[in-house]
């Protein structure tokens, strides 16, 4: 348990590197008995524990914090997250202190915070309860919640499809893209993906049945989330339910479907825009290089004259020469082509 016990569930995303010269990889920062939890933002595995009482803050006052476990050269942690940087000093200061409290030093879950929290969220505006309600929902939970998002979604679109094979398919998808941890077809067109809480991703059938090539399935991906990467999925959710929802969110740590129903075809509502704009054009030419992907099959998907979307053919990273690995093998592609047959 913490020395401060309301923290004892707080999570915030952060970068972390383990050396000066590796490259940071994104990581949720929680709080263990006496240390601070650095686990994989998607298998929300353990990487490593940091002692907090050795705990260095490497810029006082500066944004976004950057930690390290001791003021030797090596691991750095960053986080911009206020909420866990405030918290992550108070519980330092406690330990410095030695100021135990036996009588608040028990085990308490993630609602009775979130309640706690609540109570004092009647005073908040509607945009700061609905902050403070997609900032601690647990990974486990967004999850859920995305899951529910795809509920809602199917009733416009039909059930999810499913095979065999082609779940197989999707899996293997989901694995070659980073920021997906499951891919569903739903049997409309959606002209394109949405990207739904927990890194959920839905996804058209039409995506599937025209082109010849899986890169077309992995860049309508690509697409989705760079034009969501300015508010997150469950953000969007709560901003769309209202401050009824995230108050329902913090105080039981649950989210009624009725809260959600009709956003689905709200998201069907609001098609994914093509960058327009130099600097987004670079931002999705980047994504496309990092995944591995070349943009031009998902280019001519989209406009299959091209004049539209001729900077991701002409500077697709891949132009000229092969990816580095295949997006799907041609068995694995046929047989997601085939998951609504």
């Amino acid at each position: 348990m913490t020395a401060l016990p309301q923290y004892e569930r707080l999570e915030a995303p952060g970068l972390w590197r383990e050396t000066p010269q590796a490259q940071r990889r994104e990581v949720i920062v929680s709080f263990g008995d006496t240390s601070l939890v650095i686990a994989d933002d998607r298998s929300a595995t353990a990487l490593t524990h940091w002692s907090l009482a050795a705990l260095v803050r490497r810029n006082p006052g500066g944004r976004p914090a950057v930690f390290a476990p001791s003021d030797d050269p090596g691991e750095e942690l960053e986080i911009g997250d206020d909420t866990m940087v405030e918290a992550i000093e108070k519980v330092q200061a406690a330990l410095e202190a030695r100021r135990p409290h036996p009588g608040r030093l028990r085990r308490i879950g993630w609602i009775s915070v979130v309640s706690a929290l609540a109570i004092g969220a009647v005073i908040w505006l509607p945009g700061a309860l609905i902050d403070q309600a997609a900032r601690v929902v647990p990974l486990a939970k967004r999850a859920d919640i995305g899951r529910m998002m795809l509920a809602d979604l199917e009733h416009t679109t039909g059930v999810a499809c499913h095979s065999t094979e082609g779940d197989k398919a999707l899996a293997l998808l989901a694995e070659r893209l980073d920021g997906v941890t499951e891919i569903a077809v739903l049997p409309r067109a959606l002209t394109g993906a949405r990207i739904l809480a927990g890194d959920v991703v839905a996804l058209g059938q039409d995506t599937l049945i025209g082109p010849d090539t899986p890169e077309v399935a992995a860049g309508a991906i690509l697409a989705a989330q760079l034009a969501q990467s300015g508010e997150t999925p469950a953000h969007a959710l709560l901003q769309w339910a209202g401050a009824g929802a995230a108050l329902s969110l913090l105080t039981t740590g649950d989210l009624p479907a009725k809260k959600i129903e009709g956003y689905g075809a709200s998201l069907l509502a609001r098609p994914i825009s093509l960058p327009n704009t130099p600097a987004a054009l670079d931002q999705l030419l980047s994504a496309f290089k990092a995944a591995g992907v070349a943009s031009t099959p998902y280019a001519y998907a989209v406009d299959p004259s091209g004049e539209t979307v001729l900077g991701l053919i002409e500077a697709d990273p891949f132009r000229g020469a092969p990816a580095p690995q295949p997006v799907l093998d041609d068995a694995e592609w046929l047989a997601l082509k085939d998951i609504c047959s």
